[in-house]
C-alpha cells in the first residue's frame, strides 16, 4: 500500500526534508504543501500549524507530527478524537537547548552581565568569584531537555535540581515532584530555568508569587513558552531588586511590540525564540523513524498525552 506523507512549515527546510526523504525511504511518497495532490492519499502529516479543514483536507489521515518539540501550537478539540500526535523529540533540538541554557547559566553565574555594565560605564570592577559548586541551579521541567541540560550542567560541578508533577530520577540532581515539593525547590533556586510546556497549568507560572519564592538576587533563564510569564511581574521583581537578571528566549507576544518595557531593560536579555531549533537532517530521520514505527504497529517516540497537553 503507497504511504504518502505532507510535509506542512517552513518550505526551504521542507526541501532538505524531500531529499532525505528520497533517499533514505523511498517507500515514502513525499509531498511538500500546498502540492499535495489527492488530499484522500495522505496518510501522514507534519506540520507546525495543520490546517483549519484538517479532518476533510486529508480524510484519512494516521499520523500528525508536529515540526516543534511543543504541541502547545495545536488545537486539540479541532483535532480528530483518535489520531494520535507526535512531538519531535530529535538530537538538533536537544543539542541547541543545552548550548543555550548552559551559555546563559555560566553567563549568570560568572556575572557577565555585570561586566557588560560596567565596561558601559568603563569601569574596572572585579567581582569575588564563586565556585560552580556552590552555585544551586534549578530546572522546571525534567523530560528530555530538562535532563539533557541538568546533566550538562552537573558535568560543571553546580549543585543542581529539578522539579516536575511527576517523579524522576535524574544522577546528580535533587528531583523534586509534584505541588507539594515546588516551595522547596524555588527556594534553593538561585538561577532558575524555565523548561515546562505550555499547558493550563503552567499558563503564567512565572508570577509575582513564584518569584518571591526565589532567593533574593536570584535570575530567571525563561526558555519554555511565552505565556508562561507575566511580564509585568518580572519587571517590578527585577526594579525592586528581588530578582538579578533574566535571559528570555521566549515572550508573549512574540515578537514583543517595539514599545514594550522588557526590550530596555538593563536587565533584561532577550532572543527571538531561537535557543533550539529543529535540524533537518536529524529532524526527517525521526518523522521517518516514526512512520515505519507506526506502520509496524511499534510504540512512537515523543507520543503525545492529550490529557497532559505534552
Amino acid at each position: 500500500m503507497r504511504q504518502v506523507f505532507v510535509y506542512k512549515a517552513d518550505p526551504q527546510r521542507g526541501r532538505q526534508w524531500a531529499e532525505i526523504f528520497r533517499d533514505e525511504a523511498p517507500e515514502i511518497e513525499f509531498r511538500l504543501w500546498p502540492e499535495i495532490g489527492d488530499g484522500a492519499d495522505v496518510g501522514y502529516l507534519a506540520a507546525w500549524q495543520p490546517p483549519p479543514d484538517l479532518a476533510t483536507r486529508f480524510p484519512n489521515l494516521q499520523l500528525l507530527l508536529s515540526t516543534g518539540a511543543g504541541v502547545d501550537q495545536f488545537d486539540f478539540a479541532a483535532l480528530p478524537a483518535g489520531l494520535p500526535i507526535v512531538r519531535m523529540v530529535e538530537p538538533g533540538i536537544v543539542n541547541g537547548m543545552v548550548e543555550y541554557v548552559t551559555h546563559a547559566v555560566l553567563d549568570l553565574h560568572r556575572d557577565m552581565p555585570a561586566y557588560r555594565r560596567a565596561q558601559q560605564q568603563r569601569q574596572w570592577q572585579v567581582i569575588s568569584v564563586r565556585p560552580a559548586s556552590e552555585r544551586r541551579i534549578g530546572v522546571l521541567g525534567l523530560g528530555s531537555l530538562g535532563q539533557a541540560v541538568l546533566d550538562k550542567l552537573v558535568s560543571f560541578g553546580f549543585d543542581c535540581a529539578g522539579w516536575s508533577r511527576s517523579r524522576h530520577e535524574v544522577p546528580g540532581v535533587a528531583c523534586h515532584a509534584g505541588a507539594g515539593e515546588l516551595d522547596g525547590f524555588l527556594a534553593r533556586s538561585e538561577i532558575l530555568v524555565c523548561l515546562l510546556p505550555l499547558t493550563d497549568a503552567t499558563h503564567g507560572l512565572l508570577n509575582a508569587s513564584l518569584f518571591g519564592k526565589l532567593p533574593n538576587g536570584a535570575s530567571l533563564v525563561h526558555v519554555g513558552r511565552g505565556p508562561q510569564l507575566v511580564a509585568a511581574d518580572l519587571l517590578r521583581a527585577l526594579d525592586e531588586g528581588h530578582l538579578a537578571e533574566a535571559v528570555l528566549d521566549v515572550t508573549d507576544p512574540e515578537p514583543l511590540p517595539g514599545d514594550h518595557a522588557l526590550w530596555s531593560h538593563p536587565r533584561v536579555r532577550i532572543t527571538p525564540h531561537i535557543a533550539s531549533m529543529t535540524q533537518p537532517q536529524t529532524a526527517a530521520r525521526v518523522a521517518i523513524d516514526n512512520v515505519r514505527r507506526f506502520a509496524r504497529g511499534e510504540p512512537l517516540v515523543g507520543l503525545v498525552d492529550r490529557a497532559r497537553g505534552y
